[in-house]
């Protein structure tokens, strides 16, 4: 299933890219990556207290 999902990721980056220039390319890279993040975190595969509390020495 993730070499689809992959593939389907690349076309709608390549589309942004050639019919929205740069910006739209990197604003679909970005949320992309948030949403990406996110269901990771709903799944339980990532925890995001960790990754942004401070640790004291």
């Amino acid at each position: 299933m993730w070499p689809i999902v992959g593939l389907s990721y690349g076309t709608v980056l390549g589309l942004a890219a050639a019919f929205g220039g740069f910006a739209a390319f990197a604003l679909v890279l970005v949320l992309g990556l948030v949403g990406f993040v996110a269901g990771r975190a709903m799944e339980g595969e990532l925890d995001l207290a960790e990754m942004f509390t401070r640790r004291s020495a």
